[in-house]
Formats: structure tokens, sequence, C-alpha cells
């Protein structure tokens, strides 16, 4: 039977302070008695000596000292699984809110994780197909791999997640595919969208929803990107399914960081965030790959919107060290009405040869993506000397990469969101408009694929 307390001290914010306890260890939750006999729920987040520092996940009103008891429970955060869980939408907490029963757990997960033996970790390098152009034909997203999107206040990411959570797949194979999506303090608006659009779609067949509002507490917010990673290892590792983890917005997850170590009166790091933040982030982010003999893999794409588009920010450079590349939107490919935004130039996918080539894709894949990018940013630099020497400093070949440049922003890049192509879609646009620019001039692609595909019209 576990000791109740009545010995809080004070409780300040989001923090309680619990004196006198024994057998107490970090991360123990807690469950907290209220005079009126509601209860809410903590975790340990200190001990010092007899002394517990209690994170609330709840808020503090109401909490009185002399009256509240105190429980600890012996056991960490955990969150119980099972396949049901598909096509479920939850809170923060794991706890549902589609209106349907509770699950009838498998088993219960610790929601930190085991962390993966390094030797156990297999090398990501199957294609996963997102149906997006820039994505699939130039930042190629591969099977284990952590790929985060990089975005900005205004910027349509939300619609880029949710199309890449309804079209994702891996090709030629027929084992499960499933996704897991976990969003950290979104507005309503925003959650009512991806529920739509997952529903919609029939998406939702396949998805497990974390849903964790803006006006939520912060310190849920911090425990819900757990809650989507172990349902994924779940279903990834025992039920041997293909798992796709969007995690949207990194951004308001490191507040909820900052916001509790601040009430800790912890010594900051750069810009207000936590010295840990690194570890922190990368305690998520390297939950993300496959294991050897086992067939499942965790796939993850984590979205942050950067601060005043500052890509030195310490949320995208610290996301950026830890994850395998990155997505970049343009806010400029916005203005123009280029759909989705994506600026192919700074974005990469470090993992991308692996994923492409015969058997993956197509032969050619490689050839196409390095002439593609190269053209691209020869367009860019003859439009930029267009604005400053006007059209008549050009000559005839530096016109026709700018008109290349125009051209592959408003039909390779842009496709709306609701397009879903195919690789071999992907590469017969890529070839379309790499005939806007003479034979001569596609040096970096071998001569049996131009003999193959360039003369095609």
């Amino acid at each position: 039977m576990p000791k109740e307390y009545r010995t809080i001290e004070e409780v300040a914010g989001p923090l309680m302070l619990v004196r006198g306890v024994t057998g107490v260890t970090y991360d123990e939750l807690g469950e907290i008695e209220l005079a009126s006999g509601e209860k809410r729920r903590c975790k340990v987040l200190e001990i010092d000596g007899g002394n517990a520092l209690v994170q609330l996940f709840e808020s503090s009103t109401g909490i009185n000292l002399d009256s509240s008891k105190v429980r600890f429970l012996g056991r960490t955060m955990e969150l119980g699984v099972s396949e049901d869980m598909l096509s479920r939408i939850f809170d923060g907490l794991g706890r549902p809110i589609d209106g349907g029963p509770d699950i009838l757990p498998e088993k219960r997960m610790d929601i930190n994780g085991l962390p993966m033996n390094p030797a156990a970790r297999s090398y990501p390098q199957e294609f996963i197909q997102t149906g997006v152009s820039a994505i699939d034909g130039l930042n190629t997203l591969v099977r284990g791999q952590k790929l985060p999107i990089f975005s900005a206040s205004g910027l349509p990411h939300a619609n880029l997640a949710a199309q890449i959570a309804r079209q994702a797949k891996v090709r030629g194979t027929s084992d499960p595919f499933a996704v897991v999506f976990a969003a950290m303090g979104i507005t309503f608006e925003e959650a009512n969208f991806f529920m739509e659009s997952f529903k919609e779609t029939g998406a939702i067949d396949r998805s497990v929803m974390f849903i964790n509002l803006a006006n939520d507490p912060a310190v849920e917010r911090i425990a819900t990107p757990r809650m989507a990673l172990t349902a994924a290892e779940y279903l990834a590792f025992e039920k041997n399914m293909h798992v796709l983890v969007i995690l949207t917005d990194i951004t308001n997850y490191a507040d909820a960081l900052r916001e509790v170590s601040a009430a800790r009166k912890e010594v900051p790091g750069r810009r207000g965030y936590p010295g840990y933040m690194y570890t922190d982030l990368a305690s998520l982010y390297e939950r993300a790959g496959r294991q050897k003999g086992k067939n499942g893999s965790i796939t993850m794409i984590p979205i942050l919107s950067m601060p005043e588009d500052d890509k030195t920010h310490p949320i995208p450079d610290l996301t950026g060290y830890i994850t395998e590349g990155q997505i970049i939107l343009s806010r400029e490919l916005y203005r123009k009405g280029v759909t989705p935004p994506i600026d192919v130039l700074p974005s990469l996918s470090r993992l991308k040869d692996k994923g492409i080539g015969e058997g993956k894709t197509r032969a050619d894949h490689a050839n196409v993506m390095n002439q593609l990018f190269a053209a691209y940013a020869r367009g860019k630099d003859a439009k930029e000397l267009m604005v400053i020497l006007g059209e008549a400093a050009l000559t005839d070949m530096d016109k026709l990469y700018a008109k290349f440049a125009d051209a592959f922003e408003k039909e390779y890049v842009s496709q709306g969101y609701y397009a879903n192509r195919d690789i071999e879609e992907t590469m017969e646009i890529g070839w379309k408009l790499l005939r806007i620019l003479p034979r001569s001039e596609l040096k970096r692609i071998k001569d049996t694929y131009l003999d193959l595909y360039y003369d095609e019209k």
C-alpha cells in the first residue's frame, strides 16, 4: 500500500515540494488528492534527501497545503499499447478523446523507451514515396531516416505534414504501413484540420493521433512525443509495421522545456533554453531507425517553425545536428504561390543516395537529380542578374536557364497539397523540364540515359 504524504511545503507554478518522503525515485508518478476528493497527476522531477520536487500535469489551482494528500505510485509514466490504437485519437497523455472506448492494452510500456543498441541498428536504405516531387525526386526520404521540416510562422507546414501522412508508402512491399502523428501546442483550429483531413481521406484507418492543444499544460507537451514514439516502437518492433512518425511543432515542445526549466530556476543556456536541450531532443530523435532481424522500422519527420526565420536559432540548429538532413520551406516561394513552398537548394537528405537507383526508384534518378539541382541553381543566378542588369545583359543560354528555373518552380515543386505523384511521374516531369535546355548542357547525365529519355517527346 503506497504511503500518503500530507507534507506539501509549497506550490510554485507547475512545481510542488513535498517533504519527508522515503523510497521515492526520479520520474516516478504521483497522485494528488484534493480536499474535494478530486485527483490530479504529477511526476517526480528531483529527489534531494527526503524532499521530492514534483511536477504537476494539471493546474495547481485549488491545492490546499494542509488538506491535500500525495501518493507516489512506484512506477514511471507508461502507455497501454495495443493494435486497437490504429484509427484512434488521444490527448497528450494517451487518453482517448474521440469518444471511443478506452484501449484494452496488450502490454504497458515505459514512455521513455529503451535505448537502441547502435550495433543492432540497420542502415536505412529503402525508398519511401511521399508523393511530393520536391522530396521524392530531390531530397529522398529513406525508411528508418529522421528528416525534419524547417518551417517558419505562417508557412503551410501543417498542409505538407497532412499530405505526407496521407500519401506516404513503402514501395514494393506488402508490409503494413502506419502513421503516428503527434501534435504539440497546436491551436484547436489546426487540430481540427488534421483530424478532418485524416478522416476525409481514410488515412485515419492506419493512423494513431496524439493531440496536445495550446491551452493544455506545458508538462503534458513534454510527454506527448514520448507517448507517440512508444506507440510507434510497439507497432514497428512488435507488430512488424513500417511506421512514419510526424511530430509537429518541435518549437512548442522546446518552449515547454524552457518553461519547466525556468520554473526549476535552472541556469539557462542559449536564448534561455536549458543547456540539456540537445540531449533531450536526441532522446526523441534517436528512437527512429531500423533494427537488425526485425521487419518493422520507424521513420521520423519532426516539424519545427524557426523563430524569426532564423536557422541558427538553437531549436533548428540542434535538430539539424541530430537528424539526417532537413527540408526547408521558403517564404519567398510561398509569396509566389508555390505549394508546397519547398526550397530545394538548401534542403538536404543525407541518406538519399542509399534509397535511390536501380530496383528502388529508377536507374537514371541520381543523374537527373544532380542535373536538376545544377540547372536550377544556375537559373536562379541568371534571374538575380536579370533583376540587377536587365534582360538585355543575359546571354541566350542564361535566358534559357532563367526560363528553366521558372518552369521548375511552377511544374516540379508546385503540385498542390492533394496531388499524389508516383516516382515515375516525378522523373518524367524532371525530364520534360530538362528538355528546355540543349542536350550539350546536360553534362551530369550519362549518354545512355540521354539516348533513352531526352529525345522522346
